[in-house]
């Protein structure tokens, strides 16, 4: 077998395929569904036993394997089906290894069985949810159009009810992405969460009148969704909210929060100014390590590239460790630093930004080149933007020091700050009216 293969790897399996329960405007993993025609979209038990023996046995070094669930929405699986899951790691787990269990869910199906079992077996579960009320049900509603909202935070107070652990995944996009202060507030109050995680909704098509009105509500009605198209549909955000949305809940985290929520564009960023490998393969070097597993056991070299081009195998045919440690996947890695623009190689904050996913590189340098990120202007503002305060957090860590310090530096420089001075966050805006209100 192969020894090409990275001691450790991030797999999402999809046990539904593509199949959910809602009806998301914009997700176009819906239209994922057109690769299984006739499909079932459910894991056989046998597949199911064939993944958590592989995964285990590809995770043969490390003393922690994660064995994460994803869709569509898993949860259709029901109980039972993530019962055996657990019961087949405890199988097939090595003296001294333990599994870490997670699953990404939309919440509305949680209930006190589920919540219970979340609990007892010490799953980390990720709510999807995009905000308050208003911002969330413009996109996230159910095959008969309506709103989520209710459902979800009805399922998330009954985790909360049982003490299960859980994180937030809100995506961005023109309902949301203006209102960053209020989605994080929200979010840390209302929601209780204690790790954010913020996804660019970033929607790709050829035709450059989808732009600003997308004429269609699901992605079900359209073509199979691949990564291409030089344009953008209206629900996307632009390169500039982004950097201005995580500009402005750095500018409240850093004054209140450190060391008490987790945001993990935070977390990455910091792990590249202290020289440490980063936990998201966005800002890497190079990725390949972040795989997505369908239904049927097709191995896929990203959650975004599950598209024919991109399949390496099926794990039925041949283990996932000579499929991760082939030579195919190895330049779908490498490819991430090896095609990155001049205009990249030379930028001041690559240390920090990589070049961000291939799947978004489809805008020219300034100098005409291809392969930009489209979000270079809201990567290059954030990244500036909190140059010194990563560079004190570092420092802090480097001699063994609470970053959380940073709080203090915040605090007295806000004290001597007039009100009328304009805002740190750069948006032009007076203190008093921007992030100094109410201090």
């Amino acid at each position: 077998m192969t020894t090409e293969a990275p001691p450790a790897f991030h797999l999402l399996s999809k046990p539904t395929g593509a199949v959910c329960n809602l009806d998301c405007s914009y997700c176009f993993f819906l239209s994922k569904e057109m690769l299984y025609p006739g499909s079932r979209f459910r894991m056989a038990d046998e597949l199911l036993e064939t993944y958590i023996r592989q995964l285990i046995e590809a995770h043969h070094r490390v003393p922690e394997v994660t064995v994460a669930w994803q869709g569509g929405e898993p949860t259709l699986m029901g109980v039972e089906f993530f019962r055996r899951s657990v019961e087949l790691a405890g199988k097939y787990l090595m003296p001294g290894q333990r599994a870490a269990h997670t699953i990404q869910t939309n919440g509305v199906l949680i209930d006190d069985e589920w919540a219970s079992f979340f609990k007892e077996n010490d799953f980390l579960v990720g709510i999807s949810i995009d905000g308050p009320r208003e911002m969330h049900d413009a996109f996230r509603v159910d095959k008969g159009g309506k709103g989520t909202f209710d459902r979800v935070m009805a399922g998330l107070a009954v985790l909360r009810k049982h003490g299960a652990e859980y994180n937030t995944l809100t995506t961005l996009h023109s309902a949301n992405a203006d209102h960053a202060v209020e989605v994080y507030r929200f979010l840390r109050d209302e929601c209780g969460s204690r790790f954010h995680q913020y996804i660019p909704i970033i929607e790709r098509v050829a035709d450059p009148a989808a732009d600003d009105a997308a004429p269609w509500s699901t992605w079900r009605d359209r073509p199979l969704y691949v990564q291409e198209g030089a344009y953008v549909t209206g629900r996307s955000l632009t390169a500039e909210q982004y950097g201005r949305f995580l500009i402005d809940v750095f500018e409240e985290w850093v004054r209140r929060d450190v060391a008490t929520v987790y945001v993990q564009m935070f977390d990455v960023a910091l792990a590249n100014w202290v020289g440490e490998p980063p936990s998201l393969c966005i800002h890497t070097q190079t990725c390949g390590g972040a795989l997505a597993l369908e239904h049927n056991g097709d191995l896929y070299s990203c959650d975004h590239f599950v598209e024919p081009a991109y399949k390496l195998g099926n794990i039925t045919m041949t283990h996932m460790l000579e499929l991760v440690g082939s030579a195919e996947q190895r330049k779908f890695g490498q490819d991430k630093y090896d095609t990155l623009p001049r205009y990249c190689l030379e930028c001041d904050v690559r240390f920090a930004c990589h070049g961000g996913c291939p799947k978004d590189r489809f805008i020219p340098t300034p100098d005409g080149e291809a392969g930009l990120n489209y979000l270079c202007v809201g990567y290059k503002e954030f990244f500036h933007h909190v140059d010194r305060p990563m560079r004190f957090m570092a420092e802090q860590l480097q001699r063994n020091l609470a970053p959380s310090a940073i709080m203090e530096l915040y605090a007295s420089e806000d004290a001597a700050r007039g009100r009328n001075d304009r805002c740190t966050c750069g948006s032009g805006r007076k203190w008093k009216v921007c992030h100094g209100a109410g201090s």
